[in-house]
């Protein structure tokens, strides 16, 4: 139990009383002394873990360390006492196979470190791709009070005096590049000028999706995800997380009275009406059911046929999160989501202790062609659709806001590739006839077979079709897709190949049926071809014999169940360390 009274504090479990509490308790206190820290200054007042993913190879984390004073400086005016602790940095940038592999990790290590440590509140600093999604299920499943600090996003890109998007303006000038329209000169230029502050992704890729469901979720003090990383409104955000976490410890207000069903279903209605990241939906599901709240794709998909597309921001859109942030930020587009019948639930509670909508009522729209209202909405429907059919049973997703209208119905013979090394040896030969009708097919690149189902989804078009102006082709795999990529790329395949899903049996020159309308995906071949096909596959050898790849490999769930580890989705919560 949390309170203003020491005896209440979850940390008196450590310190106790003075004289009064035992050899244990003394002998903490004695160690808080070796570590120069005065009885004042920590007994009686709330104990605050400041969770930091900062590192020297995370340049979207690379300010967390100076946010982090400004953290401490909160606390300490609110009457707690800040202990930062480093936890895992899951770097999108250099982070090999894939920091997907990892989340699992970092949430176990957000859980455990905040269960074994003397923390009466934890504030968790993220902002990389999938660091938002494991610190909140780490905190999830601890449940003691906690609140989000985002990285934001960094400053726009620039390139030859037009502005450019982290992410997806590099995959354009790649392919540019590789259809012979663009030099080394041109890409040397890109390389100085598309990331050029501190932050995160500055498109509405994974990172700003994510940040954003956080702040929908109600895990951040409003206004919090859409602050450009340098901007000094994001230092005096970080000191005013600093000052409610204190406030939350004296109200007992943890996680799982914040992540409710109304909360996950407002933050996927949040993440669709963004244009956001595919990758939401695993890290959604995987989050709901760490606080003990089921969320499946067919939410997403209902969600999806009623909420409309509301954020023009790259890559689905024409502006960048600096644009969406001067515009009116996140609590203007939920403003204007609000007023859709049904979108979003305004009563339930946040990390500030009153109603959600009490903090987007009055939010307003400085930029009506950024933050578009629902009658001028981009779109009718959300960004994502879930597909179903007997390549995807579980279920499949594609951004179809990102792709060629031409190509949302649409039937063509399948070119198969079972590795991403193969893909990449043979995409540019010939002897495939790849033609622009032809659907790429990439297998083994799911969560076992990835392994950690990389971000391989958005297949290469070979060069000569490039060269030839075909920008855009059906892609489908069981792998994922950066939330800065585009194009007609289906995901997430479940249940995956390398375990014998439907992919796996797929044979060159099947003809694959996408008709996001009729949200299908098919292969064209009789039923007892698929069954003669499943008798004669045989499973591959795991990846790993050892090691955190073997335990990831044996326990990681589908795609469609949020990729957790089956031993940390279980409903039930731990006790906390004996106090003796």
């Amino acid at each position: 139990m949390t309170g203003t009274n020491p005896e209440d504090l979850r940390s008196y479990r450590w310190f106790g009383a003075e004289r009064t509490s035992g050899l244990r308790a003394f002998g903490h206190r004695a160690r808080m002394r070796q570590l120069g820290i005065d009885a004042e200054e920590h007994l009686g007042k709330p104990v605050i873990a400041i969770l930091n993913t900062w590192s020297e190879l995370n340049p979207c984390h690379m300010h967390l360390r100076q946010r982090a004073e400004q953290v401490k400086r909160g606390v300490l005016q609110a009457g707690g006492f800040p202990v930062e602790l480093p936890v895992a940095t899951l770097s999108e940038t250099f982070c090999k196979p894939t920091p997907m592999m990892y989340r699992n990790l970092l949430a176990l290590e957000t859980e455990e470190l905040l269960r074994s440590y003397p923390a009466d509140g934890a504030v968790l600093m993220g902002g990389c791709d999938k660091t938002t999604p494991a610190l909140l299920m780490g905190a999830a499943s601890a449940d003691i009070p906690a609140i989000y600090v985002t990285a934001g996003p960094m400053l726009r890109g620039t390139f030859r005096g037009q502005p450019v998007g982290s992410g997806t303006d590099m995959w354009r000038l790649w392919d540019d590049a590789r259809a012979g329209l663009a030099g080394d000169c041109e890409l040397a230029e890109l390389e100085s000028g598309i990331a050029r502050s501190p932050g995160h992704c500055m498109t509405m890729g994974t990172a700003s999706t994510m940040t954003s469901a956080a702040e929908a979720l109600g895990m951040t003090l409003p206004g919090m995800a859409s602050i450009p990383a340098v901007d000094s409104a994001h230092y005096r955000m970080a000191a005013a997380s600093g000052r409610r976490i204190v406030g939350m410890v004296a109200d007992g207000l943890a996680p799982r009275k914040v992540l409710t069903r109304d909360a996950f279903t407002d933050a996927a209605a949040t993440v669709l009406a963004l244009g956001g990241s595919t990758n939401a939906l695993i890290h959604l599901v995987a989050m709901a059911g760490r606080s003990g709240v089921q969320l499946t794709l067919d939410d997403f998909d209902s969600i999806s046929r009623r909420v409309p597309w509301l954020a023009n921001v790259s890559p689905g859109g024409a502006y960048l999160m600096e644009d969406f942030y001067y515009a009116g930020g996140l609590r203007a587009l939920l403003r204007q989501l609000a007023q859709v019948p049904g979108a979003l639930h305004t009563d339930r509670v946040t990390v500030t202790g009153r109603p959600f909508g009490e903090q987007i009522s009055q939010a307003p729209v400085y930029n009506d062609d950024v933050i578009r209202a629902p009658d001028t909405a981009l779109a009718p429907e959300g960004g994502v659709a879930v597909l179903r059919g007997n390549l995807a049973p579980d279920g499949a997703v594609i951004k179809h806001i990102a792709c060629e209208p031409r190509l949302l119905k649409h039937t063509g013979p399948a070119v198969v590739f079972d590795s991403y090394a193969e893909m990449h040896a043979t995409i540019n030969d010939p002897v495939l006839a790849i033609t622009p009708d032809s659907v790429l097919v990439l297998r083994n690149a799911g969560p076992k077979g990835g392994p950690g189902m990389p971000e391989y989804g958005m297949l290469p078009i070979p060069d000569y079709l490039l060269a030839r102006g075909v920008r855009d082709m059906v892609r489908i795999s069981d792998a994922r897709m950066s939330g800065t990529s585009y194009g007609a790329c289906v995901l997430h395949v479940a249940p995956e190949s390398f375990i014998g899903g439907p992919l796996a049996l797929v044979r060159a020159g099947d003809l694959i049926t996408l008709d996001v309308a009729a949200r299908e995906l098919s292969v064209n071949i009789p039923e007892r071809t698929f069954a003669l096909r499943r008798d004669q596959w045989h499973p591959p050898p795991p990846r790993f014999t050892r090691g955190y790849g073997a335990l990831f490999t044996e326990h990681v769930t589908q795609a469609n169940e949020g990729c957790d580890f089956d031993f940390l989705a279980r409903p039930g919560r731990d006790p906390d360390p004996d106090p003796t």
